[in-house]
């Protein structure tokens, strides 16, 4: 333990580079070291250790036993050294690292995912956790520390002076609904699309809460057949084969409706759009951003 104390990454190397080598003056000009100054350092190591670590022969050096073990051990080491240094050095730079998010569905799908990739292509070494929930949990959870930063709303409880709140965007709200339903072709106002099934998400939900405003301030009330759910599989299982009618952001729909999934789906033209109140990235004042994070957020404010 004594000898461990006392050795430098330096001399580790210098042992490491003769044991390649088998030359004092080939690994000494490796390091920088004139050939009196690794002399010398090789010294003190055996001198610290009580016995010669190489013999010395007019062609070379070549390891003793006890050299053997001691370059078998300084690789262990200098490698586990190389890669702190690197990985210190990839934390420092934002190309390693976890990254933690959370976010409501719309931005999820039409922002962080694809800001996540792009940091990705350039750092495949950054991690990514994204969580998808309500305004109200995922603000807790970043209170609790659970994220690095969260793209939602603020809900009323919460202080605003204890975040860092940036404006993102409004929310826009499309009506899903399956490919070839009835009411495709033309622009619906809310009066036309009452007496059909609806999918919302549950009540109190931002979607929730504009698309009931919407009917109220056309003076008429709310669809009496709905059926509660804020699960995108829930969505789609009753979309399909039904002329169901389902409230999403536009992210998601646009999602729904390209591709190959968007042979199966699109979206209804409302004459009069419904939006619904603007979402935020939220990050803790409190909470120290380590480089990747501030990586990923500056790359979602590049896509807002």
């Amino acid at each position: 333990m004594e000898l461990a104390g006392r050795l430098k990454p330096r001399q580790l190397r210098l042992i490491q580079r003769i044991g390649e080598t088998r030359q004092l003056q080939s690994a000494a000009h490796m390091l920088a070291m004139s050939q009196p100054a690794a002399s010398r350092v090789l010294a003190e190591i055996e001198a610290e250790v009580g016995a010669p670590l190489f013999t010395r022969h007019p062609k070379g050096m070549e390891p003793t036993l006890l050299g053997e073990t001691f370059l078998r051990h300084a690789r262990v080491i200098l490698n586990e050294l190389d890669s702190l240094e690197s990985e210190v050095a990839g934390l420092r730079a934002g190309e390693t690292g976890e990254v933690r998010v959370g976010s409501v569905t719309g931005p999820t799908v039409g922002v962080l995912v694809p800001a996540i990739r792009a940091v990705r292509e350039a750092a495949p070494g950054v991690q990514a956790t994204i969580e998808v929930g309500p305004s109200g949990q995922l603000v807790r959870g970043l209170e609790e520390g659970r994220f690095d930063f969260v793209i939602c709303r603020l809900p009323p409880e919460y202080d605003s002076r204890q975040f860092a709140i940036y404006p993102a965007r409004n929310e826009v709200v499309s009506l899903v609904v399956r490919a070839g339903h009835p009411a495709l072709g033309s622009p619906q106002r809310l009066s036309d699309l009452r007496e059909y099934e609806w999918v919302i998400q549950d009540l109190g939900t931002p979607i929730r809460v504009a698309l009931d405003g919407a009917f109220h301030a056309a003076g008429l009330a709310a669809p009496e057949q709905i059926t509660n759910s804020s699960s995108l599989l829930v969505v789609l299982s009753i979309l399909s084969g039904t002329d169901t009618i389902a409230p999403q952001s536009q992210e998601v729909a646009d999602v729904l409706t390209r591709n190959r999934i968007g042979d199966s789906f699109a979206t209804l033209e409302l004459a009069d759009p419904l939006a619904v109140a603007p979402y935020f990235v939220i990050h803790n004042r409190s909470q120290q951003m380590h480089r990747a994070a501030e990586r990923v957020m500056q790359e979602v404010f590049r896509r807002l």
